[in-house]
């Protein structure tokens, strides 16, 4: 599944999808800066560039990712939706629930960690 929410910023952003991979309850997290959200709140119309986050897991870690993002989101009411994948590249899908693995043995969550420049 894909699991979507925006935040306020970059840092927010790093935070949260840093946690959900190092826990293994996301295979990856886009983070796609430039949103342009408008929405009511507390009776108001609101206008804010947000952040969103596309966070690639699986039915079974939805609830573990929803609370890391309430755990972690500056928001009263943090954006958490799911969306089902119905098809997918088979050699991916086996990525993501191998990256998944809590068993695994071969993983080093050491990271390597690219500058926006260079990627």
């Amino acid at each position: 599944m894909v699991v979507v929410t925006t935040v306020g910023d970059e840092q927010q952003a790093n935070e949260i999808a840093r946690e959900l991979v190092a826990r293994r309850h996301a295979a990856c997290v886009n983070m796609l800066p430039g949103i342009r959200s408008c929405y009511r709140w507390q009776g108001k119309i609101v206008r804010d560039s947000e952040i969103l986050l596309m966070i690639k897991t699986t039915e079974e870690e939805y609830d573990h990712v929803a609370e890391t993002i309430r755990e972690l989101h500056e928001y009263d009411t943090p954006e958490i939706l799911a969306f089902e994948i119905k098809k997918g590249d088979p050699a991916f899908l086996e990525w993501l629930h191998g990256s998944l693995d809590k068993n695994a043995t071969d993983f080093d969550d050491e990271e390597d960690l690219l500058e926006p420049d260079n990627l």
